[in-house]
């Protein structure tokens, strides 16, 4: 581990955030000796931010434990465009009315997280159409414009997926990059913002803004990236069998979400302990030590833990305690429930749990033994399910059927 001045880049470090920054020293120094303006940039695609986007959280957060002050850009601007990074296909167009109300839901989850108000080390929301949307097009070519060459841009990965797929890149998406350079410069230049952090797979854009910084305004501004955060099988994190695992309560409910950090992979759990939880080092060390079904118990911290973060402890206690009664054949309180109107049959209420996403796959789940209610394994379609009944899908997932 590189041997830095800063306590921030001495906690990103012993916890395993840092893949790459612009300039080491540069940060470590300033870091050091004054209070650094941080920001991550989230678009507003949907209500709920998901897992996917926690590592991009928790990096604000510690920012703001190591004293120093975190800015939570939205991208009311740019989600009227979309990022292509990693994408195949154009994003749907939302409204503007959309896209404010996706912004103020997502606002409730970073409230959990971190700290608002109007100190020097206290977090801040800001929106980028507030500057993107008055821009002048001629303006934006004349500053901005000459500042990126095709060339260059053509060589992100971001575009040459698309053009290697032959998928179509829209001449709006194909913007992005400059935009998202753009706001880091804006930032700098109005509240002193000098960090931008992100994902691996926005390195090149974040580049992009230290680069423009620097040719417009002599700024030293600096860069941050995350190692891409995979599971030990390989996929992506913020995804489960069922779906994304939103950070919303709207979107999700608490026992899922501690049920899916309690599912993690053994060879995961202390790298989650320290990118997704405030445990400190040392406990950290001792849980990912136990082996065979002890580790059982370090998943429990690890989900106890993630769930007080995102949902708070009272969220995490009932997820804990229904899983217990739900584990030992009880019907936990805190169980995602169906109204019994919903469940006039055993596959319309495996839709309605979501432990479907159709009726095609609920009935092939049947078919497969999946399915017991009641702890009995039901395979009839038209078996009607009635209240109070738990249905489970395999050994992890269970609902219950309300009156």
């Amino acid at each position: 581990m590189t041997d830095y001045r800063s306590d921030l880049l001495r906690l990103l470090s012993s916890r395993g955030y840092i893949h790459q920054i612009t300039d080491a020293e540069g940060l470590d120094a300033l870091a050091a000796k004054a209070v650094v303006p941080g920001y991550v940039g989230f678009d507003a695609t949907a209500p709920s931010l998901h897992v996917g986007n926690l590592v991009s959280i928790m990096l604000l957060r510690r920012l703001q434990q190591a004293g120093h002050k975190p800015v939570v850009l939205m991208g009311g601007g740019t989600t009227r465009i979309g990022d292509p990074t990693g994408k195949d296909e154009v994003r749907k167009m939302l409204s503007d009315e959309a896209i404010e109300s996706n912004i103020a839901s997502i606002r409730t989850a970073f409230e959990r997280f971190l700290t608002f108000g109007d100190g020097p080390t206290d977090a801040v929301m800001v929106n980028n159409h507030d500057w993107l949307g008055k821009l002048g097009y001629i303006e934006m070519l004349q500053k901005v414009g000459t500042h990126f060459t095709v060339n260059r841009m053509l060589s992100f990965d971001s575009v040459k997926l698309r053009l290697e797929r032959e998928q179509p890149m829209t001449f709006l998406e194909f913007n992005y990059m400059i935009l998202q350079g753009y706001d880091f410069r804006h930032l700098c230049q109005n509240m002193g913002v000098r960090l931008q952090m992100g994902g691996s797979d926005q390195w090149g854009n974040i580049v992009n803004g230290v680069e423009l910084s620097r040719r417009m305004d002599g700024d030293e501004v600096f860069g941050l990236t995350t190692p891409l955060i995979t599971k030990a099988d390989g996929t992506k994190m913020g995804k489960s069998v069922s779906g994304a695992v939103w950070l919303n309560e709207a979107q999700l409910p608490s026992f899922d979400y501690w049920q899916f950090w309690r599912n993690t992979d053994d060879r995961d759990v202390g790298r989650f302990l320290k990118l997704f939880t405030d445990l400190p080092l040392d406990e950290i060390a001792r849980l990912e030590a136990l082996e065979g079904a002890e580790i059982n118990e370090a998943k429990k911290v690890l989900a106890n833990e993630a769930t007080a973060l995102c949902r708070g402890h009272e969220a995490a206690e009932r997820a804990a305690q229904t899983a217990a009664e739900t584990f030992s054949g009880g019907a936990g309180a805190d169980l995602p429930t169906v109204p019994v109107s919903q469940a006039s049959n055993i596959v319309a209420a495996l839709v309605a749990l979501g432990f479907a996403g159709s009726n095609k796959e609920a009935k092939r789940k049947l078919e497969e033994g999946a399915i017991r209610v009641n702890d009995a394994v039901v395979s009839d379609g038209g078996y009607a399910p009635q209240a109070g009944d738990k249905i489970s899908f395999g050994k992890k997932k269970h609902g219950m059927v309300a009156k």
